[in-house]
């Protein structure tokens, strides 16, 4: 009998040894903001869980980093972020604490469509390294954006991130670290900070991140390579679903402008043919003055019935200043997901949402 036990508890043992094992070799990844998180997750189902930096409420425009945050860089074999242009906080840390990681910064990723800063008038100003830029344009396929020319301060802007944040040679690697970059030589001659980087809010781009999570999961962790590529087909469908669901949605108030209160969604707008007509401020940790809601509070009164969108981890005061005493409604958008638990499912409860929001503000507004 005494023999018995100690065989049953000699197998239990080596099961749970080896079940130590499995669990050793998967890929301990770590992911900045929960857009990117719940793609990744997506990836790994049936693998791992990724960790999350960027919790709750918090915006990785004003996000200081925990011991916690940290201490998870610090034990990564795989760190996603967006890159220098959003998550700044992540530069320094990811240089000294995520030695052994391979770092993906995703603003790289291959078949991405990348946006150039909205200008001047109605979208603030912008200045690059301290010179000035004038890039009014008109919004691709067939949708004129509404910028006038205007001088621009960038200084105040929050993906400028500091003097250094963009100078950053990113054909050198950081020492210690294994940059996973997708088809740099694509990006030659342009600096992150020319970009909008609220790059996820496009099924498109969406498709493009995930393909670049799969592709470096599978590098890093052969094993389980087939599930990865079973899982970004899995999740490519769903986005094409969502896609069209999310056109749908907006299809009614498409051609009506609104007023965000940061310019965080440029990549939807322009994948659905919509039109901000302008934001409350360029940076959401620099609240706009007495001035600026002045010019804004104009352009409400312009554009006559319409919406003004709040943020969640923002003042919605500024929005009931900007449209008192005018026909404008007002309404929240989410674009970080703020309000949202991680999972798998959020991108795709966060892409609705926008829709949503922006479809029934914009209705009531006719």
């Amino acid at each position: 009998m005494q023999k018995a036990v100690r065989a049953l508890l000699l197998s239990t043992a080596l099961l749970v040894a080896g079940a130590g094992a499995a669990r050793a070799e998967t890929p301990d990844v770590v992911v900045s903001i929960k857009p990117i998180h719940s793609l990744v997750a997506a990836i790994m189902q049936g693998v791992g869980e990724p960790s999350l930096i960027v919790e709750g409420a918090a915006s990785p425009h004003t996000y200081s980093l925990k011991p916690s945050n940290a201490a998870a860089l610090q034990n990564a074999d795989v760190v996603f972020w967006v890159g220098h242009g959003l998550e700044a906080f992540l530069e320094k840390p990811l240089e000294s604490l995520g030695g052994k990681a391979t770092v993906v910064e995703l603003d790289d990723a291959p078949g991405l469509e990348k946006l150039p800063f909205r200008e001047g008038g109605p979208f603030e100003a912008h200045t690059h390294d301290g010179e000035g830029h004038d890039h009014a344009h008109e919004g691709e396929e067939g949708h004129a954006h509404d910028h006038e020319k205007e001088g621009h301060d960038h200084g105040k802007e929050a993906h400028a991130h500091g003097e250094e944040a963009h100078n950053h040679d990113h054909g050198k690697e950081a020492e210690g670290h294994d940059h996973a970059h997708g088809e740099e030589a694509a990006h030659e001659g342009h600096e992150h900070g020319e970009f909008d980087m609220h790059l996820w809010l496009s099924p498109q781009n969406a498709r493009a991140i995930a393909a670049e999570a799969a592709k470096v999961l599978a590098e890093k962790d052969p094993a389980n390579a087939e599930t990865y590529k079973k899982n970004l087909a899995g999740l490519e469908a769903k986005l094409d679903a969502l896609d069209k669901e999310v056109a749908e949605t907006v299809a009614p108030v498409k051609d009506k402008p609104f007023i965000v209160f940061h310019d965080a969604y440029q990549y939807f707008e322009h994948h659905y043919g919509m039109h901000a007509a302008g934001s409350i401020t360029v940076s959401p940790e620099t609240l706009p003055g007495a001035e600026r809601l002045t010019q804004i509070r104009d352009k409400v009164k312009t554009l006559g019935a319409t919406c003004v969108f709040a943020e969640p981890q923002f003042e919605p005061k500024l929005v009931n200043v900007v449209i008192e005493g005018t026909p404008a409604k007002s309404g929240v958008l989410d674009p970080e997901a703020a309000t949202l638990e991680p999972s798998p499912d959020l991108y795709f409860t966060l892409m609705k949402s926008i829709a949503t929001s922006l479809r029934d503000c914009l209705g009531q507004a006719s």
